[in-house]
């Protein structure tokens, strides 16, 4: 029997396990849609290609526009009722896409669309890539997983985004589609700050106009004084994303970046802690690049330890990158390792909910939050 708003009959334990693993098999698969999910986003910065979706009480981010979604076993189809999902061609429950924000259909004083400054990321986050370009976007050392070049090829974003831009699209988002969060990541522009010097204008110039809680990302400056200007600025969590914990990967992967060791990382992670607090510092950790899965739980683990929330997702073959035709993880490999990295952030006393701002707060892109012993309001499970 099928239930609306993306919802299976109440029936227990046994129903919420069932559903968290539907979750991590339609974050692997992907589904199969028609044009009609006009809040869809294709390219850029991060995970991509995707529409957000109500499910099971929280929204979601799933696969629609990638290679894997073509073949998916998983289908929307469209009816008077709304949204059906189906399983090779049995209808398992109604989705209901997030809407297209009505900040999107506004401009700036000199005719910027807001949509190519700021996007709407699962139902009430606000995301924009700051600067666009990156030094690591060379073919031969790209990050094969990445996409953050085809989105400015494409016209569909401006290359940097001033704060005062910005500040007014915060300022729109705010009032007519009720964001909570700001997450504000960048491309790479040197090897000194790493994009921290023009976040930190972003965010001071947001704080004149709002006070929701902001995330920061970029990889880890060369002067730790950056952590606490950041900070100072407004900021009040970061994300430094060592993608995975494996330095074979990280080579393979991203020959460019992975120049910042994982001692790097682990050096930053601390000195972030010390001045965003715990549970406020997270790492972005892509599954299914070939990494050792007991290097992949041991770097979880002295994240977890020292404060960090590993942030774990399946990797999502991207259009237009070097991994476009890669397969995503197994769904039993990603249900395995959301268990035991939720065990290590129960020992930690790490939490999505505890979490102010950012990926972990949000939650969209991974079913981690659904597999933690302490979950935040409205997560399944």
């Amino acid at each position: 029997m099928e239930d609306k708003k993306g919802s299976l009959p109440d029936a227990g334990a046994a129903a919420a396990l069932e559903q968290a693993f539907r979750l991590v098999d339609l974050q692997n698969k992907g589904i199969r849609s028609s044009n009609a999910l006009a809040s869809g986003r294709r390219g850029g910065a991060g995970p991509t290609d995707d529409a957000a979706f109500q499910f099971g009480g929280q929204t979601v981010m799933l696969p629609v526009f990638n290679g894997p979604a073509e073949d998916s076993p998983y289908s929307l189809l469209e009816g008077e009722d709304g949204f059906k999902l189906q399983f090779e061609g049995k209808t398992l429950m109604y989705l209901d896409p997030v809407a297209r924000p009505n900040f999107y259909d506004l401009s700036t004083a000199d005719g910027i669309p807001y949509n190519k400054i700021a996007a709407l990321h699962s139902s009430d986050v606000l995301a924009s890539t700051v600067i666009q370009s990156c030094i690591r976007w060379d073919p031969n050392d790209r990050c094969k997983f990445c996409a953050i070049g085809h989105s400015l090829a494409a016209g569909s974003t401006v290359a940097k985004k001033s704060p005062a831009q910005l500040a007014e699209v915060v300022a729109a988002a705010e009032r007519l589609d009720g964001i909570r969060q700001i997450t504000l990541t960048t491309g790479t522009p040197n090897e000194t700050d790493r994009g921290a010097l023009h976040l930190t204008e972003c965010v001071k110039a947001i704080r004149k106009v709002s006070r929701l809680p902001i995330q920061v990302q970029c990889e880890p400056p060369e002067d730790a004084e950056w952590y606490w200007r950041l900070k100072e600025a407004g900021a009040n969590t970061i994300g430094l994303h060592v993608e995975s914990f494996d330095e074979d990967v990280r080579r393979e992967m991203m020959p460019s970046k992975s120049s910042i060791t994982l001692e790097t990382y682990f050096d930053a992670f601390e000195k972030a802690v010390a001045v965003f607090g715990r549970n406020q510092v997270t790492t972005y950790v892509i599954l299914g690049m070939g990494e050792d899965a007991e290097k992949t739980i041991v770097g979880c683990s002295r994240a977890a330890a020292l404060g960090v929330y590993p942030f774990v997702v399946p990797l999502r073959p991207l259009r237009g990158t070097m991994l476009e035709f890669a397969k995503p993880p197994t769904s039993a490999y990603m249900d395995d390792m959301y268990r035991k990295v939720a065990d290590l952030l129960s020992a930690a006393s790490l939490s999505s909910a505890d979490s102010m701002a950012g990926c972990a707060k949000c939650g969209a892109c991974s079913a981690l939050p659904s597999f933690e012993k302490n979950k935040a309001p409205g997560v399944m499970g």
